[in-house]
């Protein structure tokens, strides 16, 4: 039993060990409950639900500021995976073209400033710090994802009226935003054992990644279903959401682990066999 320094019971660690040891339908079961919770709750507080996606990709904005002062601060990209950081460029600069073409707003000054980030990011680990850059950890093959998000594009895409190209370019990235993570994920799960700054910058990652399929979420429901018609027919809007709705649960675990370790008060994460 965990006490605070006070003596009394430690509710939050206790929670935590009560979690630990149910099962895994349960947890996935409490997991569903707690999501759901979360968004009633961002639905009461939060008036425009809109400002939950340009929250989202403040968030990823952090996540790469923290990914910046690792780089500067301690001169090592150990643990970083550039194949994340690629696949993370590629999907904003698909999206900053759509932005351009088809509805420039805020979202586009928003994406620019990060995927400027992300390039300085992928310049610092191939050239700066090479020497550093565990390459036989990150070993995810990214053709396995960017063929697949190609040609599922090329068939399941939006039926509004632009282009044809640029629908395909916009279910290309929004496909392979939801799976940009995979390769960084593949290095946690080769190392185990996953530093302070690079376990924050992926929890930002997921809050991200939660906030927007949230903002989605919501919209479809004060929309009360007309958002859907508004993407256009066709699998299209049901694959919106799935993406949405993939990229949450891909961190998921990785999130209750980091809390837990925060919690704990540990500042290096360790995870156990299977979590990512």
């Amino acid at each position: 039993m965990s006490f605070t320094r006070s003596g009394k019971k430690n509710p939050v660690h206790g929670m935590a060990m009560w979690v630990r040891k149910q099962p895994p339908k349960v947890k996935s079961f409490l997991a569903v409950i707690a999501g759901m919770a979360c968004l009633v709750f961002l639905r009461i507080v939060v008036v425009d639900h809109d400002n939950l996606f340009v929250a989202a990709e403040a968030s990823h904005a952090i996540g790469i500021c923290v990914l910046i002062y690792k780089l500067i601060k301690e001169s090592t990209c150990a643990g970083l995976s550039l194949k994340s950081q690629e696949l993370t460029a590629m999907f904003l600069a698909v999206r900053l073209y759509c932005s351009f073409v088809m509805e420039y707003d805020i979202h586009t000054l928003l994406d620019s400033a990060t995927l400027i980030t992300t390039l300085w990011v992928i310049y610092t680990i191939r050239f700066k710090l090479r020497s550093s850059y565990m390459e036989d950890k990150d070993n995810f093959a990214i053709y396995y994802v960017v063929i697949p998000c190609a040609l599922l594009a090329l068939f399941v895409h939006p039926s509004t009226s632009h282009n044809l190209f640029n629908r395909i370019s916009w279910a290309f990235c929004v496909y392979l935003e939801a799976v940009s993570v995979f390769p960084q994920l593949r290095v946690m799960q080769n190392t185990k054992i996953v530093e302070s700054f690079t376990a924050h910058y992926v929890f930002a990652l997921g809050v991200a990644r939660f906030l927007s399929c949230a903002h989605w979420v919501l919209q479809v429901l004060d929309s009360r279903g007309y958002l859907l018609t508004a993407l256009g027919h066709g699998l299209w809007p049901s694959m919106v959401l799935l993406s949405e709705i993939v990229q949450t649960f891909i961190l998921a675990d990785f999130c209750y682990y980091y809390v837990k370790s925060v919690v704990g008060g540990h500042l290096v994460l360790r995870l156990p066999s299977g979590v990512v």
